[in-house]
């Protein structure tokens, strides 16, 4: 942090492979945030306001990672992974939610996931 408390992203700047990153947020101001944050330590960065155009960026683009928001305009969050889940692309995708309650997106994701675990 710097003195004034704020993050210098600037200092962490990647030293390998950039990722590229899939940003779907309705909230501008967010996502001018992350992407920014992403972008000053070497990734690429792409934005979709709403689910439509998130879903389209999915569907075309090969990205690393996905950071999508949970109540989207056009098209909820979880339909967006869940329809890329469904068309083979498995990005990893991280979700950003104000909702409380995880245990929605944990059983709707449920459908699109086998959770395994070896026992030794």
């Amino acid at each position: 942090m710097s003195p004034d408390n704020s993050l210098d992203f600037a200092a962490t700047r990647v030293q390998h492979k950039p990722m590229r990153l899939l940003i779907i947020e309705d909230d501008r101001d967010a996502a001018d945030y992350l992407v920014k944050a992403f972008r000053e330590v070497g990734h690429v960065a792409d934005w979709a306001p709403d689910g439509e155009d998130g879903l389209a960026l999915g569907l075309d683009g090969a990205y690393d990672v996905m950071i999508v928001d949970r109540m989207l305009p056009k098209l909820d969050g979880l339909a967006v992974i869940g329809t890329l889940r469904s068309k083979g692309i498995e990005t990893p995708a991280l979700i950003l939610s104000a909702l409380g309650q995880v245990r929605d997106e944990l059983m709707y994701l449920q459908r699109y996931y086998t959770l395994s675990r070896d026992i030794q």
